[in-house]
């Protein structure tokens, strides 16, 4: 468990570099972020480098025991560059070239940026890669962020047309699978395929889907080149890049295959006020966030790192983006440090060391004000430190593994597919996933989160959001695992092609759960429909969607099926057969949570109420208790006072406990 921070050299006076190293190490600062955006500063002219400030900065802060994290810096390529290729910067879906004058003006697909990445990872990597401070490094930074994964750029058309070829291998084959017979949209050959925009109407939803796939694709060329050239000049440094908070528009894990380590950038306070969260919920958590959204990031990015996870930009204070900017409650930027590292986090890295009082991000809060005095985040960060020695003593398993009998299933091309295609118009798949998630740490239970090809073997409790495409492979996973599955409306629904299964939903699925969905229907936001269930759940009510259901209750050779519960009108909402659970709906969030915690029991699992404030993570030898509510949270008198290695059996509000469970 160590700590982290964000540091611009090139913002500030060469005076204060010294004075700057020697406070972070005071602090408990153990590792440097530096250099992302600072293409214009090493390359100020093509071909002309200027690495003597670098240098010095880096000096500076090995000086201090510092180990730097040196990134590549093409997430903002300098003015010159692009006034001699025009045609990197992206095109949108409007047709309008994103122009220079922020940053990520570029495109994944232009082959002269493609080039150009390469000559600055190169020369950046060849400089410093055996460099002693250089311990870590980072490619780019947030890729895909403000929407520019996907470009409609000439040179992306080009790329997408051999991506086509090279899926489907003739063109015959590609319109059999999207079936352009439909609207007389049959193609002759790939070069007549253009861009999924601008149509009359809708475009071709497998055309759309293909594009997002491709587009996705390209981010992961991309990097992938990047870390080739870093492991050349670098070997033996592990390797991040610093993924964002549920940004879903390219496939995360085909890019962290690449990377040893999956880092994110947490900000809690901004994404709860971007996210889909009710008006009630975002005044309940203004000040600490909601108290399972950077939990599902620490165990997604957890779940596709080989290494411990990072967090690369923690919030400490006030951000500048959102539409509403609330200054955290005291405590919680502790609090979110420690939750991080009890979801198994190796590294806490905040954003930034101080804040800037210049440019866009002048209003973005640091561990310091512009005026160098250690801000509120920055005197949290330091008992952090402080409290990371303590707890190392005390117990050393405090950094072991995460371990869970419990996993979500999240997929990226789930959330494309109901993009192009959701019927309903707030079907977010994204929300829903984290609602799943969230009723599973409202019972107490750790969570792993993991990909559609994950091994399953070792889980108790397998919970699928609604997954439109199900492969054969993790159908037949899914058949010989013995745990509990749960399955979200609308899994199995479509082929890959985007297609309705010949034999209907739930398509490969039908071996595990005999039942047909015949129609389906998308409600209004202010529309919900009555659901009783059977046993200890009480009635509750549907929202957003319904798969009306024909189930076989008398297959024969099999075991029965049985509706657990139905709609108002009679309809199956849960039917349950062996150990496969099918949601015709999304129920509301007491429902949820009391339909898991009956499926938790039956798969031999312990539920524990927890409410909607206080959460409860396992790492190594340590159960970690975080109080996000407004009241003091008393723990059980069963746990020896002696057992705490942080805080006592009396947790106030954004307080923290950590104790250790073998003592039990």
């Amino acid at each position: 468990m160590r700590l982290g921070v964000c540091y611009y050299p090139e913002h500030w006076p060469e005076a204060m570099w010294k004075d700057d190293a020697a406070r972070m190490k005071a602090l408990g600062i153990d590792r440097v972020r530096i250099a992302e955006f600072a293409w214009s500063r090493i390359e100020p002219s093509p071909g002309e480098f200027d690495w003597g400030w670098l240098d010095r900065a880096i000096e500076t802060l090995a000086a201090e025991g510092l180990n730097v994290v040196m990134c590549t810096p093409t997430a903002t390529p300098p003015k010159w560059l692009v006034d001699r290729h025009p045609d990197i910067l992206p095109v949108g879906a409007d047709g309008r070239v994103r122009t220079f004058g922020s940053r990520r003006h570029y495109d994944f697909s232009s082959p002269a940026y493609f080039e150009a990445s390469k000559a600055i990872c190169e020369a950046v990597a060849s400089r410093y890669g055996k460099h002693p401070a250089v311990a870590y490094w980072q490619t780019d930074n947030e890729y895909g962020c403000h929407q520019t994964v996907v470009s409609y750029s000439a040179a992306a058309l080009t790329r997408f047309r051999e991506w086509l070829k090279a899926r489907y291998g003739s063109i015959d084959a590609l319109n059999r699978a999207w079936g352009t017979v439909f609207w007389s949209m049959e193609y002759r050959s790939f070069d007549e395929i253009d861009a999924p925009i601008g149509t009359v109407t809708e475009a071709h939803p497998s055309h759309r889907l293909d594009y997002r796939r491709f587009a996705s694709d390209e981010v992961k060329r991309y990097n992938r080149m990047q870390v080739e050239i870093i492991r050349k000049h670098s070997p033996d440094r592990p390797i991040a890049h610093n993924f964002m908070q549920l940004f879903t528009e390219f496939d995360h894990y085909k890019v962290a295959d690449d990377l040893d380590i999956a880092s994110w950038d947490s900000y809690p306070l901004g994404a709860l006020e971007e996210q889909w969260y009710e008006p009630e919920i975002k005044a309940r958590y203004l000040r600490t966030g909601h108290p399972d959204f950077a939990s599902f990031n620490h165990d997604l990015y957890r779940g596709m790192s080989k290494l411990p996870f990072w967090v690369m930009e923690q919030q400490p204070g006030p951000v500048n983006w959102a539409k509403w900017n609330p200054a955290p409650l005291p405590g919680m930027v502790r609090l979110w440090s420690w939750e991080a590292f009890a979801h198994g986090a190796g590294c806490v890295s905040y954003f930034r060391w101080r804040q800037a009082p210049f440019a866009q991000e002048q209003m973005h809060a640091g561990l310091n004000t512009p005026d160098n005095r250690l801000d509120i985040g920055g005197s949290e960060a330091r008992r952090v430190a402080e409290e990371i020695r303590a707890v190392s003593e005390a117990n050393a398993d405090a950094d072991g593994e995460v371990r869970t009998p419990v996993a979500l299933v999240f997929d990226y091309e789930a959330k494309w597919l109901f993009e192009v295609q959701p019927q309903g118009a707030d079907f977010h798949y994204p929300r829903f996933a984290v609602e799943y998630y969230s009723a599973l740490r409202a019972l107490g239970f750790d969570v792993d989160i993991v990909p559609t090809h994950a091994p399953l073997d070792h889980y108790k409790l397998i919970v699928v959001p609604p997954l439109p495409v199900v492969s054969d492979a993790l159908a037949q996973r899914l058949a010989s695992t013995r745990a509990h599955v749960v399955l979200g409306p609308r899994t199995g629904s479509k082929t890959a092609d985007l297609q309705i299964p010949a034999n209907l939903p739930p398509g490969p699925l039908a071996s595990l759960m005999p039942a047909r969905v015949w129609r389906v229907e998308s409600m209004r936001p202010n529309v919900t429909a009555s659901v009783n269930f059977s046993g200890s759940v009480p009635p509750g009510h549907a929202r957003h969607w319904r798969d009306l259901l024909d189930v076989d209750l008398k297959r024969e050779g099999h075991e029965a099926m049985q509706i657990r519960a139905a709609f108002g009108d009679g309809h199956p909402a849960y039917v349950k057969h062996g150990t496969v659970h099918y949601l015709a709906s999304l129920f509301d969030e007491a429902s949820t949570q009391a339909l898991f915690a009956r499926i938790a029991h039956e798969a031999g699992l312990a539920p524990t109420h927890l409410g909607d404030a206080v959460r409860v993570s396992r790492r190594g030898a340590l159960t970690w208790v975080f109080n996000y509510g407004p009241s003091t949270h008393q723990l059980g008198a069963e746990i020896p006072g002696d057992a705490f290695v942080l805080g006592s059996h009396r947790i106030e509000p954004q307080g923290v406990a950590a104790f250790r469970t073998e003592m039990r």
